[in-house]
């Protein structure tokens, strides 16, 4: 319960979101899947709590939080609905335990079942549906269904990961879950990396580094870093979370790859020159990513959306002055939000006449959807032109 409270009421991301006394390690995996499959399907879930009380709860009551995890363990998870409803009482002691068992069995007893594919947030499918049109919103909505497919990512010239599963395009494996990833085979001895394959996209904008430096701004947690060392760039990755930094050279020494990692602010720091090419994988509201992190479509409003696409601008102006002539600048975002992506693109391209724009990628829900889906993106390419 507290976290689904952390990311409803108090806007944290999932990962984030505090979860209260440790517990063992199963349990909170556990409590984890229940909220991410009840932020999956909430609209729906609410709907049915709204279609058995006489007067409808507050949306942070805390007996429709309650009914929100019994009923997803129950219609979702395949709970035993007498187990599902005990799991939640406890949590409602003192409080409305009555009313929580009595909605519940009202709920039960006309042997429901929930919509597929979900209900997307009416907010959220509104705002994307005039941005994109109503098939995107249908395919966010498949989407959003279940939990996505592992996506691994190595070096393009390098022999396939020995794991089954479906390559989409070069240096690209996809897999089924269910086997822990450090069991996987090749793990150990860093042939892989996971990234999904959305995510792969800004650094092939780039090719081969054949030695050519790049910088790779807000680098953690480090699958585009991983990517352009594969493709034999010399790398300086960026990010200001020392911790997430920690975690990219772990990968690093796995995967027996190399780059210079550094714990700095983009907006305070700068190379000692010009480099050859700079990667922007700017901070943003990542509703591209709402297949795996859920939790987004709930939490980010426009308000947000519009301070982080400003947040945006200004890095895009301040990495613009690290490119040589000649060289090529990518700005990308997780975001399927018009403001974080050709917005700020068109802008950048208004105020620096010195870069021409040469391609862009906007990947939209249904991407590889009969193969299992990918995030959305919206990926930009410039080049600094050469004057004198």
């Amino acid at each position: 319960m507290r976290l689904l409270d952390g990311v409803l009421r108090r806007g944290l991301p999932l990962d984030a979101a505090p979860m209260g006394e440790a517990g063992e390690a199963r349990d909170r995996a556990l409590a984890h899947v229940i909220t991410a499959e009840a932020l999956r399907r909430l609209p729906d879930l609410d709907a049915l709590i709204d279609g058995a009380t006489k007067q409808r709860l507050a949306d942070d009551a805390k007996a429709r939080f309650a009914l929100r995890i019994a009923l997803v363990q129950a219609l979702v998870l395949g709970t035993p609905p007498h187990a599902a409803i005990s799991t939640v009482l406890p949590l409602v002691d003192g409080g409305p335990r009555r009313l929580v068992h009595g909605v519940f069995s009202a709920v039960m007893r006309a042997n429901p079942a929930l919509p597929d594919p979900p209900t997307l947030p009416e907010a959220v499918a509104k705002r994307w549906r005039a941005a994109w049109g109503a098939d995107v919103v249908s395919a966010a909505a498949r989407m959003i269904a279940a939990p996505p497919l592992l996506d691994l990512g190595f070096p393009v010239d390098a022999a396939a990961p020995d794991i089954e599963g479906t390559s989409l395009m070069p240096g690209h494996l996809r897999v089924s879950r269910g086997t822990a990833v450090t069991e996987l085979p090749g793990y150990a001895e860093g042939k892989w990396w996971v990234q999904d394959i959305a995510a792969s996209m800004p650094a092939r904008q780039l090719g081969a580094g054949e030695g050519r430096q790049v910088l790779d701004l807000c680098a953690a947690p480090g699958g585009k870093t991983i990517q352009l060392a594969a493709a034999g760039w010399t790398v300086t990755a960026l990010d200001i979370s020392e911790s997430r930094l920690a975690r990219l050279s772990e990968n690093l020494a796995r995967t027996g790859l190399s780059a210079e990692l550094v714990a700095a602010d983009v907006m305070d720091w700068a190379p000692p020159g010009p480099v050859d090419s700079v990667l922007l994988d700017a901070p943003c509201s990542a509703t591209g990513t709402f297949r795996r992190h859920p939790d987004v479509i709930h939490r980010v409003r426009p308000k947000a959306i519009a301070e982080l696409a400003d947040m945006q601008k200004a890095m895009l102006d301040r990495a613009a002055g690290w490119v040589k002539p000649g060289g090529t600048l990518v700005y990308a975002v997780c975001s399927l939000e018009r403001e974080e992506g050709e917005a700020v693109s068109k802008a950048f391209a208004a105020k620096h006449p010195d870069f021409a724009f040469e391609e862009k990628q906007r990947l939209l829900p249904g991407l590889h959807e009969e193969q299992g889906g990918a995030d959305s993106f919206y990926i930009a390419r410039f080049t600094r032109l050469n004057r004198g």
